[in-house]
């Protein structure tokens, strides 16, 4: 329990951590939760000997800038350091919780396509679905890109998903100390991050780290038979001295990516987890997989009615075609519905239908709010603004439009209940609408 409101520790068995006051929630930021040699897995933090200041954000994994992402979304990272000592993850907690209370934890992995983003992001701030929902938010940073998902030589692949698994553990171990309850962990991503968190439901190392998972736009329509690109990039990879700099990985990582171009749909997300490497079993063996642990993890899986407009926004190649006299318009908006379901939506079906097969339980959401002047629609990443950050965070991008934000948070905050009673409970009522906004119906 913290010890004072302007300076809570909290007495956990990673030691004594110290945090800040932040209005209705207490915040315990940038705490490590393993360490890493570049290129190997990550090894636990051992208990600290001195108390652990845990007021500064999580720095994110260095990453390479898309100028695309940054003219939509601005400056992401303006509060935020990078380093490669990003194994770190960030709690924020209800300011009044209750000395033995025992809350739902959520466990946030971003996406990013495998290669940007951090836990830390303004617009990801969890506090108002925190107070509001009296649940625990635990926001995960871990390894991106040639850092953490290609592998090749002596390197292996798969090191951003035992980031990921290190910190559930760390959850499972602390987790006590801030209100929080390690049988009622759910974890909650969006883009790869949904797909880490599909992925790691195939690992034996998950087993009893989390109970449900909650996967908005997930991309599976785009995470098998990637061997040939893989191929490719290991090939631009070549040989990476332990000594090169941060600056040569990534100029690295931009020639793999390159590398990836023409392989069709996957190369837009080229990096990503490798079946048949630890912790995943081989590709052959995956749909199994997931079956065998339907019964004991509860999903909560969907996507956003137009998800790839967002990137026929951004891409200067859509924006030329929409520009086609006549038929322009009509050309991006067939590649945008086909797209969208071939990636996103048609696999959340899938994958909802066959958790409900092998005997577990599962809901499907779609989000089909189109903000008001709005170029994006009903795209990827419209659905986080109804869950995470506030106005401010969201109004440096144009995503929402011309949005009445007062309105848009009311719905959000029938989202917000409904996804905190699943954290909760694992069930939501078979049928649920909130009309222009969301549609949940049970598998």
């Amino acid at each position: 329990m913290p010890t004072t409101p302007t300076a809570p520790h909290f007495t956990a068995p990673a030691g004594t951590i110290i945090g800040r006051a932040d209005g209705p929630v207490l915040r315990a930021t940038g705490i490590h939760y393993a360490r890493a040699a570049r290129f190997q897995p990550p090894v636990p933090v051992p208990p600290a000997t001195a108390p652990i200041q845990a007021t500064a954000p999580a720095p994110a994994c260095p990453q390479l800038a898309d100028p695309r992402v940054d003219q939509v979304m601005g400056d992401l990272f303006a509060a935020l350091s990078f380093d490669e000592e990003c194994l770190r993850l960030s709690i924020t907690v209800p300011a009044d919780f209750r000395p033995n209370e025992r809350l739902p934890v959520i466990v946030w992995v971003h996406g990013g396509s495998y290669v940007s983003g951090a836990g830390d992001l303004a617009i990801y701030d969890p506090a108002t679905w925190v107070a509001e929902q009296r649940v625990i938010f635990v926001a995960v940073t871990y390894r991106l890109g040639l850092f953490g998902f290609l592998g090749s030589g002596n390197t292996p692949p798969n090191l951003g998903l035992l980031d990921l698994l290190e910190a559930l553990r760390w959850v499972q171990r602390n987790i006590t100390a801030f209100g929080g309850d390690p049988a009622l962990v759910t974890m909650f991503g969006h883009s790869s991050g949904a797909d880490a968190i599909a992925q790691l439901m195939l690992t034996e190392g998950a087993a009893g780290l989390f109970r449900r998972v909650m996967l908005h736009s997930a991309p599976l329509g785009l995470t098998r038979n990637r061997q040939r690109m893989l191929r490719a990039m290991s090939r631009a990879m070549g040989p990476l001295l332990p000594s090169a700099t941060v600056a040569e990985v990534l100029a690295r990582e931009s020639a793999v990516v390159r590398a990836a171009r023409w392989q069709g749909l996957k190369s837009g997300m080229p990096f990503g987890p490798q079946y048949g490497a630890a912790p995943l079993p081989p590709e052959t063996e995956i749909d199994a997989s997931w079956a065998a642990v339907a019964p004991y993890i509860d999903v909560l899986i969907g996507a956003t009615a137009e998800e790839t407009r967002f990137f026929a926004v951004i891409d200067p190649t859509f924006n030329w075609l929409q520009r086609l006299p006549l038929a322009g318009r009509r050309v991006v908006h067939l590649l945008t519905e086909v797209t969208s379901r071939r990636i996103y939506l048609a696999p959340a079906q899938a994958f909802a239908a066959q958790q409900a097969r092998a005997g577990g339980r599962a809901w499907r959401f779609l989000l089909t709010y189109q903000p008001p002047g709005s170029p994006f629609g009903a795209a990827h990443v419209v659905d986080l603004p109804l869950l995470l950050g506030n106005r401010a965070g969201w109004a440096a991008t144009p995503l929402l439009g011309a949005a009445n934000w007062e309105e848009f948070d009311a719905a959000g905050r029938q989202v917000r209940q409904l996804w905190a009673d699943f954290a909760r409970t694992g069930v939501l009522p078979e049928r649920v609408e909130i009309p222009g906004v969301l549609e949940v119906e049970k598998a």
